[in-house]
């Protein structure tokens, strides 16, 4: 059992630091990402019912929100995300939030907490918990999920707290 423990710790720091160097080696800093997708929301000129918008920029695994209007968005954060594996994609276009709840999957034996739908069964949704609490899959920055978004526990209860209804999404 210590074996695989050990092994799997080693994996999972193998995952971390792959992920890292990826997002490293397109940006030399947090600040020249904010400033390309501020210049992407920007340049577009993306609207959204409400003063938030969200950017889902799937080639860097980045959720990204917005606050402002159309052609004067400031990046107010900026997320690690899983996306879609090769078999079940997570959807690009354009949508808009619709319903929230706090949990599902219990049923089928774990949790994913705060979730914001964005398009029919698609939502964005923490990382994958046991029934116990313990994490079931924590992985960030991959192609994994069945299409959803996933987000660490803060993220998605940020979203979940403070998106509102018909705040438009933009996924490339």
């Amino acid at each position: 059992m210590k074996k695989n423990i050990t092994s799997l710790l080693k994996s999972s720091k193998n995952i971390f630091l792959s992920t890292f160097y990826h997002l490293k080696s397109n940006f030399r800093n947090t600040n020249d990402y904010f400033e390309i997708a501020t210049n992407y929301a920007n340049s577009n000129s993306f609207s959204s019912s409400t003063t938030y918008f969200i950017w889902v920029d799937k080639n860097n695994f980045k959720t990204n929100i917005f606050k402002g209007s159309k052609n004067n968005w400031k990046l107010i954060n900026s997320y690690l995300c899983t996306i879609g594996k090769p078999s079940t994609q997570t959807p690009s276009g354009n949508f808009k939030i619709g319903v929230k709840g706090l949990y599902f999957g219990v049923n089928k034996g774990y949790k994913c907490k705060y979730y914001t739908q964005f398009y029919d069964n698609y939502l964005f949704h923490s990382i994958i918990y046991n029934l116990n609490g313990s994490i079931r899959d924590g992985r960030l920055g991959m192609e994994l999920s069945d299409g959803c978004i996933r987000l660490s526990l803060n993220n998605a209860k940020w979203i979940y707290d403070n998106i509102p209804k018909n705040t438009f999404v933009h996924i490339s």
